[in-house]
């Protein structure tokens, strides 16, 4: 972290002399010690953080992918003329113990048209409200289910690797 508060103070500064430095060096070695003190900085977190990455775009890709496919699964619900919706609120768990992950999946099925995140509770019960039956069924076994899972015991065989 200091090196990059240090590269930042060079860059905007615009030109390197020592005087640079050694205020540069005054300044963003308390920086980082804070950072690291306070703000639970580590290299392992960040390291963590830059692992997710691929992640993180496959989910946003998979996200984009499910938005569309409810559009058109809305938009037949709609324009349907002989199809009376069922509306309906419904209540699972999944095995995902991190609450932001729990949050994550609550937002993704928000984001999906034709479903909502009504309530979440700290034990990983999940209240949604679906515009139709249909549109239900499988919203506790879904890909974002699954993708959650599937990084989590990632984590989890990653920390116990570390740890041995």
């Amino acid at each position: 972290m200091f090196g990059l508060f240090l590269i930042i103070w060079i860059l905007l500064n615009g030109r390197l002399t020592a005087e640079v430095l050694i205020i540069g060096l005054v300044l963003c070695v308390p920086l980082g010690f804070f950072f690291c003190r306070f703000m639970e900085y580590s290299l392992k977190t960040e390291l963590a953080l830059l692992r997710m990455i691929p992640w993180a775009v496959r989910y946003v890709i998979v996200l984009l992918r499910e938005i569309v496919k409810a559009n058109f699964s809305v938009l037949r619900l709609i324009l349907s003329v002989r199809y009376e919706p069922e509306p309906v609120i419904f209540t699972f768990r999944t095995g995902i113990e991190k609450s932001r992950d729990r949050v994550l999946l609550a937002n993704s099925i928000t984001l999906t048209p034709g479903t909502i995140t009504v309530g979440l509770t700290k034990d990983g019960q999940f209240m949604i409200h679906a515009l139709d039956r249909e549109i239900s069924e499988g919203t506790e076994d879904s890909v974002f289910v699954h993708m959650i899972l599937e990084r989590q015991k990632a984590e989890q065989e990653s920390a116990s690797g570390g740890n041995q």
